[in-house]
């Protein structure tokens, strides 16, 4: 039986604080909170600016993972690595008993995405190596210290729970969240929050703009021959897959207007003179729910055996590689959340920022608007047909098994183009720093409803079950006899890892990665369009 946080605060909270009433109480905590991440500035700083250093792809996190579970390891988190059967992904647990909160943020980096921060150019600080042009680098700086703060007041007044942190590995390839789920990770836990990159202050309930989607390994097996001298020996596997991504695109006009699919060739042949003996394409299969996915793949392989037919080929099967649920907000733990973000409001932006974000909206020839000013609405969910489709995130996933809500914190700049060096511009700058700031400050306020407020959890959970899930019932899209694909990005992470290592943030000899790369924030071009600065020198 859960029972209501109230009735374990009467017996724990001591002396003058537990006198007070439970509303006087709480309020009391949440400015003791406010004020214990303010003191921890400092280290909202340094993870965002470590992190944003280290510009890992997903599954390859290792510097991020061992930085992250060492720093909360001295905090006296108890860890768990290499969960799921993904190496860079851990447990990290504090606490005991109800409820269990969990606290999760995104990791990986985007490929060629690397770019100097502070500086309004095009300034990449390694010639094609990845970065994080998404803006991950931020979001674990938001849930730990929040969860930092919450921890020393739960000590302090001897509130029972327990805090949960997580990282969302390799969410670039949708492939991480699931086999958290189907490890079990989130059996025992009672709310989710979920922090995410943004250029607003905001959060959502409900069916959430964008997709949801199956990643999928496409495979060919031909027979090799000497593309010249003997050809008709050959079966060309590369000519399968080709016909399969022109089957594919030929198809898309008769397919519903809410897919989207995307695709690329990761094996097409050695060389040449050699006829293909394998190969291999890479397909993003979006839908709007579970069945419009499950619709969408059959479809692909029945076009994949045409294929294989038209060659003379076999098609070898396929391998899911990730997938991701639409995602689905719950909306008493958003309206909590959203009063707390509202209640802490915009970050204070300097002349610098401001000059800075319209410097990088110019450059990108956006509206040159600068930062947001104040706090979004609350976003209701979608009805039936207003969903268009577009992104996928896989805390999907997670939303569906446990109730879950979504911060998004502004730590970037309002215009830039994701997935692209652009959204890596702010993203180790004061912009990034107070945003995730701001972001910690109303996850730790809404950590402390669901410990204080009595029913929460429960008004949480009764929503899940008589509203969310009612009807619909999550079934994972990875199979059984899939596992998560831990070798991708492997030879491109180790293509660039020393001369980015090279690279990585000192915080011993430097205040800021800024400092360290020596920009003047913040650096705009002059009337040529041309930054005064030059990276330093590996």
């Amino acid at each position: 039986m859960r029972l209501a946080p109230a009735v374990f605060l009467a017996g724990f909270l001591p002396g003058a604080l537990a006198a007070q009433a439970p509303a006087a109480r709480t309020e009391q905590l949440k400015q003791d909170a406010l004020q214990l991440i303010d003191q921890r500035a400092d280290l909202v700083q340094r993870i965002t600016d470590q992190l944003f250093s280290y510009g890992e792809l997903g599954f390859q996190e290792s510097e991020t993972s061992r930085y992250l579970t060492e720093l909360l390891r001295r905090e006296g988190f108890t860890i768990e690595t290499g969960v799921a059967g993904m190496p860079t992904a851990w447990i990290a647990r504090w606490g005991s008993g109800k409820p269990v909160i969990a606290l999760g943020a995104d990791l990986d980096g985007i490929p060629k995405s690397s770019q100097v921060p502070g500086v309004a150019c095009r300034i990449p600080l390694i010639d094609g190596a990845p970065g994080h042009g998404e803006g991950h680098n931020a979001g674990q700086a938001v849930t730990i210290s929040a969860a930092l703060a919450v921890k020393r007041l739960m000590q302090r007044e001897r509130i029972p729970g327990t805090l949960v942190l997580w990282p969302g590995v390799a969410e670039e390839l949708l492939s991480g969240k699931a086999w958290m789920v189907r490890a079990g990770l989130f059996k025992d836990v009672d709310l989710v929050l979920f922090a995410h990159v943004g250029d607003g202050f905001g959060t959502a309930w409900g069916s959430y703009y964008g997709s949801g989607l199956v990643s999928l390994e496409y495979r060919f097996e031909g027979t090799a021959a000497h593309a010249a001298g003997q050809p008709e020996r050959g079966r060309s596997a590369l000519d399968a897959l080709e016909l399969m991504d022109i089957g594919w695109n030929f198809r898309r006009e008769h397919l519903p207007l809410t897919q989207r699919s995307h695709y690329v060739i990761t094996d097409g042949g050695d060389q040449p003179n050699v006829v293909p003996a394998r190969a291999a394409g890479w397909y993003f299969l979006r839908e709007l729910d579970y069945p419009g996915i499950l619709r969408l793949w059959a479809v692909a392989d029945s076009i994949a055996e045409g294929a294989a037919l038209m060659t003379g080929t076999h098609f070898a099967g396929s391998r899911v590689l990730g997938s991701a649920w639409p995602r689905y907000f719950n909306r008493p733990l958003a309206e909590a959340l959203d009063r707390n973000i509202q209640r802490v409001g915009m970050p204070a932006w300097s002349v610098d920022d401001q000059r800075f974000a319209k410097a990088v909206q110019h450059l990108l020839t956006r509206d040159e608007v600068g930062l947001s000013m104040a706090a979004d609405s609350i976003q209701p969910g979608l009805e039936p047909g207003q969903n268009p489709g577009g992104p996928s995130d896989d805390i999907g996933d997670i939303a569906w098994n446990v109730p879950t809500a979504i911060i998004s914190f502004p730590s970037n700049i309002p215009g830039v183009t994701y997935h692209h060096w652009s959204a890596g511009m702010a993203m180790a700058t004061p912009i990034a720093h107070k945003g995730a700031l701001a972001g910690a400050k109303a996850t730790a306020l809404t950590v402390l409803d669901a410990l204080l407020r009595p029913g929460l959890v429960d008004s949480s959970w009764t929503w899940f079950r008589q509203v969310q899930t009612r009807t619909t019932h999550y079934q994972p899209l990875i199979r059984p006899e899939d596992n998560p694909p831990t070798e991708l990005n492997r030879d491109l992470m180790a293509r660039y890892r020393d001369r980015m290592r090279a690279t990585y943030y000192d915080p011993t000899r430097y205040k800021s990665y800024l400092e360290q790369l020596g920009v003047r924030y913040p650096v705009l071009p002059d009337s040529g369009g041309r930054c005064p600065y030059q990276p330093p020198a590996p």
